[in-house]
């Protein structure tokens, strides 16, 4: 952390400008950081990660517990930048990837949000559930695996081949291959029948479709924080439908925020969260294994059941603004990143 010293950014600084001759701003509880200490984090952010995580309230909380945005250059090197404590970064890109990483080696002091090779690695929905798989979770608070899944990469003419050969069960669900942050990337599809299929456009990933009661189990994962919040999601499907219904229906990102569940009257067996130490152990494996401390898991439930969990998708910095008190969440766990450095700093 620096001492005292001068804090660039303009558009950080007008964001929390109504706050700063403001000495009665309530921060409630949580860390707090001497008035003489900074906590510098230089961000990268896209156009879109700024406006919906940057967002005033975050600013002007981070701004009264010490905390300092910067905003990176993108044209000048970012060793020349700084000094910072923490990097928070969401660029896509080959050459930012090797920025970042180079940068990780450079200055093993900082703390870099997060390891250019764990993100990579949930870029691909292939990869992404490949550890979750691996993990084989079952305990006494539940069991939580991937649906059976298979990657098609070739001419959409070969899928129903490839569907057969597999022995996955309609429906099927259908997502791109690659996740990009586009709005794309997060569309899927609900395939009913064996001929539909060749509709659909490689590279994808197919799910068999889990009927799950119409609700997602967001979990937000902030360091050691979960943060669980409910979403509507695609219906149940009858056998009596599959039997009726054909084709390929599209969805735009089902799990949005404009959808939530929160506040719905459900059924107990519908709306209750997954068992927290099940969350608990699942994201403390999934940090260790992605060596990632910002995600989000999609789960859903197997309707008819209570303990029978799925994990559909993996999410590296999702939208945070959407969480209930993240304001107060992250900026306690970007002090908690250094609390134990600033310890050890000598009384001045």
């Amino acid at each position: 952390m620096r001492l005292n010293g001068e804090i660039g950014g303009e558009e950080e600084e007008k964001k929390v400008a109504e706050c700063l001759n403001s000495q009665a701003y309530s921060i409630g509880g949580g860390f707090s950081q001497p008035q003489s200490q900074k906590l510098v984090v230089g961000y990268a952010l896209t156009s879109k990660k700024k406006k919906s995580f940057l967002q005033p309230k975050l600013l002007c909380l981070a701004r009264n517990k010490g905390i300092f945005f910067v905003p990176i250059d993108l044209k000048r090197p970012l060793s020349d930048q700084g000094p910072f404590d923490v990097v928070l970064h969401k660029l896509s890109g080959t050459d930012w990837c090797e920025v970042i990483e180079e940068y990780r080696q450079k200055h093993p002091e900082v703390a870099v949000l997060d390891p250019p090779d764990g993100i990579q690695h949930l870029h691909n929905r292939q990869s992404m559930l490949q550890d979750v798989a691996d993990l084989n979770l079952s305990d006494c608070h539940g069991k939580v695996g991937v649906p059976r899944q298979l990657v098609i990469t070739k001419d959409p003419s070969s899928i129903p081949y490839e569907v057969s050969k597999s022995g996955l069960k309609l429906p099927l669900v259908a997502k791109p291959l690659v996740v990009d942050g586009s709005a794309k990337s997060h569309e899927l599809s609900l395939a009913y029948d064996q001929f539909s299929l060749t509709e659909l456009e490689p590279p994808l990933v197919l799910q068999e479709f889990v009927n799950h009661g119409a609700i997602l189990f967001k979990v937000y994962i902030v360091g050691e924080t979960i943060k669980v919040v409910r979403r509507f999601s695609l219906p149940n499907v009858s056998k009596c439908e599959l039997a009726k219904v054909s084709g390929v229906y599209r969805f735009p990102r089902v799990s949005s925020a404009s959808a939530s569940a929160d506040d719905a009257d459900l059924e107990p067996g519908v709306a209750e969260h997954p068992p927290r130490p099940l969350l608990e152990k699942l994201a403390r494996e999934l940090r260790r294994r992605l060596g990632l401390r910002l995600f989000n898991i999609d789960m859903i439930r197997e309707h008819g059941t209570r303990d029978v969990f799925y994990v559909i998708d993996i999410n590296y910095f999702p939208g945070y603004g959407k969480m209930p008190d993240y304001e107060h969440i992250f900026t306690d766990f970007l002090l908690s990143l250094v609390q134990s450095k600033y310890k050890k700093r000598p009384a001045t």
